[in-house]
């Protein structure tokens, strides 16, 4: 390395696996992007989207000022008289029509933003909307409702622990492109890899022969939709041939004699049909399921985003349980964060469990789930006129109008809004919509640690990545801007000394935690500001912490920012019964909710399959629609294809290369043809986050090849009832050549 040049570190801010990256630096510029070889948690890997980082910082459409509109248009402003702007029209709004009247929306790559997710929960403590909107419900709260309901925390996902499983049943999941989902696993394939070469197996249920299943020992095509068939035949075997083996989890489990109860109408041969996986295989599945002495089952975004997607989500715990492979090394594992996980704080082993419903939406009557209402319903929330009508929103690194059911109707609805917020660093589908546009800064330019995949990771660690450019002069990072906005809220104005506020805020947290200890710790974490400060408490606090001098040695910030690779806090070990927050300190494997939502499968049962459905699917480069704007990335073939079963070509008359209406009642799109005998027959894939097409946005090399939006074929109002996730997989649709 020249004299000029330096290396620095960093978290990769691109998808869940959070890689280690060494980012050479000439000068102020970065030159080249590659894998950290001392990374702990990484050891070197990464794949392609991390050489994009780059290509965003460098991004002449990423936003770097405030913009302002003005008579339709915007135009450049100060960050102060952005805030300016934001307290003279939205505090009249609370005024006239309460808190309520104002929604927020949190997008995905709030995750790798530790400054906005700390800071998060703040601003919705002083705003006091029950209107809250996320992502997460057209992803993930399945799975959280489901294990909130069986282990009594909304993030207590078990995860596979893979570099000592020798059998993994994946269900609608994908890997090997994502390294991971509610699974933070860098390298899968080198992890698969070394599973088989130890004599293990892997096994893939899913609709499409993926990237995944490519490196399996094993694929079955599965009908969209069909994995609450498929694994209540899985159960039901289990408990038919006696393989049950729970083994210590059984003192700490209630609920098996109700489980098995509820599958008895559900025999394999029952099922095969439904789901299009024969019952000698489900049986065979169960059987090596039970008789593997570590193994796991772990299902993802395919069983989420369908409308059994909590059943499904449960299930596969069940599995787990019931086979004895929850908590088990080279099982299913909980991991153990070094700060901010709800289940490593307070008493261990008992707590008060999940409340979900406590409010309902305006219009459509769908529950609360961890503070949330369902993103689908905030369409309707805006334009629906009467009490509680929202009437001003703020987004935050999100953009629903492409990732959301039925763009064109949100899409609409903004623009009745009486104001709008986003911060974001792009002009995109949703933000055009806005008043005032607040710029992110480029991920090289604030510092980060994983408050959210440290709780998924497949081995405890912690790594902290300071920024590595200089923020430029004059711009906020992204936590003052949010406790600027906190102080609006508040009533303080926007010129209010917030460096005050937030040490009189921390400090009253702090008493009600610690009592009288509260002064000496508010000091011990002086000088330290913002996000930072937080952090320092969180770690020092948490499981491997110095406990602020109790337990010398033990993790503060200051000792993790010393290793720029990280610290490895070693393998999952078991945590039942202390990882237990319910009521009973048991295992919930029967909630109530969920024994009464098998009444929906009863009645499907002997549905007729539709004809054709659709799927989406994921890429490599394009884990996020903004992605599609880095010329790295989205160089190369064109990926918005609908891959099709040549058989369904050929009965629909459909050309390789060709283009195709794809028809959901009213709703319809016109995509290119990919045939592909990856597809089960009977369903076709398109990728999600396109449809770059639309007018006054400002991404020019996603323009540049707009694809398609699968999204607009969707309906807002088909909904998993249980969770409120938006159903996404296994719709059904008509095709036909243009």
């Amino acid at each position: 390395m020249t004299e000029h040049r330096t290396a620095a570190h960093r978290i990769c801010p691109f998808c869940e696996a959070a890689c280690g990256l060494e980012v050479e630096l000439d000068g102020q510029q970065v030159s080249r992007i590659r894998g950290d070889n001392a990374d702990v948690f990484s050891g070197g890997f990464l794949c392609p989207k991390a050489i994009g980082l780059k290509d965003l910082h460098e991004d002449r459409d990423r936003l770097r000022t405030p913009l302002i509109k003005r008579d339709g248009q915007f135009v450049p402003a100060s960050w102060d008289e952005a805030f300016a702007e934001i307290e003279r029209r939205l505090l009249p709004i609370i005024a006239r029509d309460g808190a309520d009247a104002v929604g927020t929306v949190l997008g995905n790559p709030t995750s790798h933003k530790m400054n906005l997710l700390l800071a998060f929960p703040k601003l919705a403590k002083a705003l006091g909307s029950r209107k809250m909107f996320s992502a997460s419900s057209i992803d993930q709260v399945p799975k959280m409702l489901s294990v909130g309901l069986m282990f009594g925390g909304w993030m207590s996902v078990p995860v596979p622990d893979i570099e000592r499983s020798d059998f993994l049943l994946i269900l609608g999941a994908n890997p090997m492109v994502s390294n991971g989902s509610l699974w933070t696993v860098p390298d899968f394939r080198g992890k698969a890899k070394a599973l088989r070469a130890r004599g293990g197996k892997i096994v893939v249920i899913d609709p499409r022969r993926t990237e995944t299943a490519d490196v399996a020992d094993a694929h079955h095509f599965i009908r969209p939709g069909g994995d609450v068939f498929f694994l209540l035949g899985l159960v039901h075997a289990l408990f038919d041939e006696n393989l049950l083996r729970l083994g210590r989890l059984e003192e700490h489990t209630v609920g098996v004699d109700q489980v098995r109860a509820a599958v008895l109408p559900y025999a394999p041969e029952r099922m095969a049909a439904r789901c299009g996986i024969g019952a000698a295989t489900i049986r065979a599945l169960a059987r090596t399921l039970a008789t593997t002495e570590r193994a796991a089952v772990y299902g993802r975004i395919g069983t989420c985003t369908q409308q059994y997607g909590t059943l499904a989500s449960w299930l596969i715990d069940v599995l787990n349980v019931l086979t004895g492979h929850l908590d088990s090394e080279g099982g299913a594992m909980f991991p153990q964060a070094a700060a901010f996980a709800a289940n490593t704080r307070g008493k261990p082993g008992v707590g008060r469990g999940i409340i979900s419903g406590r409010y309902r939406s305006r219009v459509s009557n769908m529950p609360e789930i961890s503070g949330e209402l369902p993103i689908t319903c905030l369409a309707e929330e805006i334009d629906t006129p009467g009490e509680g009508q929202i009437k001003a929103l703020l987004t935050i690194a999100g953009n629903p109008v492409l990732s959301a059911p039925n763009g064109a109707r949100l899409s609409a609805a903004l623009d009745q809004l009486e104001f709008m917020v986003s911060m974001d660093i792009y002009l995109n589908e949703t933000t055009r919509h806005a008043d005032v546009i607040l710029p992110g800064l480029s991920p090289l330019e604030d510092a980060h640690y994983d408050v959210t995949f440290t709780q998924f990771s497949h081995r405890n660690h912690a790594r902290f990545s300071p920024p590595v450019l200089a923020r430029p002069a004059g711009v906020p990072d992204e936590w003052d801007t949010m406790q600027r906005l906190i102080a609006i809220l508040k009533g303080h104005g926007s010129g209010a000394d917030i460096d005050a506020l937030e040490d009189a805020a921390l400090l009253e947290e702090l008493v009600k935690t610690m009592g009288d200890a509260a002064p000496q710790v508010m000091a011990a974490l002086t000088p330290q500001r913002g996000a930072e400060r937080l952090l320092d408490l969180g770690l020092r606090s948490g499981p491997y912490g110095d406990q602020f001098g109790r337990k010398p040695g033990g993790l503060t910030l200051a000792k993790v920012k010393a290793a720029p690779s990280g610290i490895d806090l070693g393998a999952m070990a078991p945590r039942i019964p202390e990882v237990l927050r319910t009521v009973s300190g048991k295992i919930e494997l029967a909630p109530q909710m969920l024994l009464d939502d098998l009444a929906r499968v009863a009645a499907d049962l002997d549905a007729p399959a539709p004809e054709l459905v659709i799927i989406g699917r994921r890429h490599l480069r394009s884990n996020n629609s903004w992605m599609h704007n880095l010329p790295v990335l989205a160089k190369g073939a064109y990926r918005c294809t609908a891959l099709v079963h040549p058989g369904d070509a050929q009965r629909l008359g459909l050309l390789d290369g060709g283009s195709a209406q794809i028809r959901n009642g009213a709703r319809s799109i016109v995509v290119q043809v990919e045939l592909s005998e990856e597809m089960m027959p009977g369903v076709v894939s398109l990728p999600h986050g396109w449809g770059h097409n639309l007018p006054g946005t400002q991404m020019g090399v996603a323009g540049e090849r707009p694809g398609v939006n699968l999204n607009a074929l969707l309906d807002e109002n088909l909904r998993d009832p249980l969770s409120g996730n938006a159903v996404l997989s296994g719709v059904a649709i008509e095709m036909r050549p243009c």
